[in-house]
């Protein structure tokens, strides 16, 4: 089992090398000149050359991929705001690692910026993933027990009508008539569990990953019933139960376990991705997380915080990958062979 771990997430970071390389590419050898971005809407050519130089992008690209690579493990030190060198020629920006770039544009270091993000967007995920599981799961292993019935029907019904609104609609709707109409909740405002305590927190919380929830569940609901039944169908058991095994103990101890091994793949890769941020439920509450900031970014072209953000995404990913290999070696100790 150690072995196993060992060689995944020695892959993991090979991944995570190649993903940022690729990535670093794609982003500073596209024929768009970052220089022109950084600088700002008003610039001379000559202030353009000198923004270029002073964030090394005119060294090629691969030099430029290793001062990234050295500033994401020892820190780097950038050229300070425009508007404060004629004052303070020699004045530089430290990022502390992990360094993910400077932004001109927000006056900050991406890492900075990811600070303030980051707690805001983990919330709303964290909030919206036990509500998807807990729901979906749930309910789709009484559809499975109960198939043919009008519980069974009724479930997935409904299920599929949550499927169909769209993200905005639904989160429009909690926030128009259990916030504002009706006052079951306060109008959603983050805010942070040092700040207001542990219930204003979760309180804040509930309608956003509710919004968010509601669509997953319909999926897990499906997918949760779908691998339930396909497990009850299987030859061993139908043996546990001549056996006269109790039915609950049939339930969690094989049907669970069998049926759980794809749902935990779902559920890794799905996690991982609202982690990088839920652009429409963030723009619908005014959540200022990773998504908003990804749409205010590539509003102005930020390319520090775009890469930033891509290279951030992608880690989640991987992560949630290596994360979502290990669980199966413990349901399924197959996996391990190999």
């Amino acid at each position: 089992m150690f072995a196993y771990i060992v060689r995944r997430l020695f892959a993991g970071v090979i991944m995570l090398v190649a993903m940022s390389m690729m990535t670093f590419v794609l982003f500073f050898a596209s024929p768009i000149d970052p220089a022109r971005f950084a600088c700002g809407k008003i610039c001379s050519p000559q202030q353009i050359a000198q923004v270029r130089k002073g964030l090394g992008f005119d060294r090629p690209v691969w030099e430029q991929w290793k001062d990234f690579a050295v500033g994401v493990v020892k820190g780097r030190d950038y050229p300070a705001d425009k508007s404060l060198q004629k004052s303070a020629p020699n004045l530089v920006a430290h990022c502390a690692a992990p360094c993910l770039g400077y932004s001109n544009v927000n006056v900050t270091t991406v890492r900075d910026e990811f600070k303030t993000r980051i707690p805001v967007s983990f919330s709303l995920a964290i909030m919206a993933f036990i509500m998807w599981i807990v729901g979906g799961v749930g309910l789709g292993v009484i559809a499975a027990l109960t198939k043919g019935s009008i519980i069974d029907r009724s479930v997935v019904g409904v299920s599929l009508v949550f499927f169909a609104f769209p993200t905005f609609f639904v989160g429009l709707f909690l926030l128009k008539f259990l916030a504002i109409k009706w006052g079951i909740f306060p109008v959603p405002n983050y805010v942070s569990i040092a700040n207001g305590g542990v219930w204003n927190w979760l309180v804040n919380l509930v309608l956003p990953g509710l919004t968010l929830a509601l669509f997953y569940m319909a999926g897990y609901v499906r997918m949760s019933r779908a691998f339930v039944l396909e497990s009850m169908g299987e030859d061993y058991l139908r043996t546990a139960k001549a056996k006269g095994l109790a039915p609950r103990k049939i339930l969690f101890k094989h049907t669970m376990r069998a049926a759980l091994t794809p749902l935990v793949t779902m559920a890794g890769l799905d996690l991982a991705g609202l982690l990088g941020g839920a652009i429409i439920t963030e723009r619908v509450f005014n959540y200022n997380g990773l998504g908003k900031l990804a749409v205010d970014s590539i509003a102005v072209y930020d390319l520090p915080t775009i890469v930033g953000l891509v290279l951030l995404l992608g880690s989640f990913v991987i992560v949630a990958n290596i994360v979502v290999d290990i669980l199966y070696a413990f349901i399924d100790p197959r996996v391990r062979v190999g």
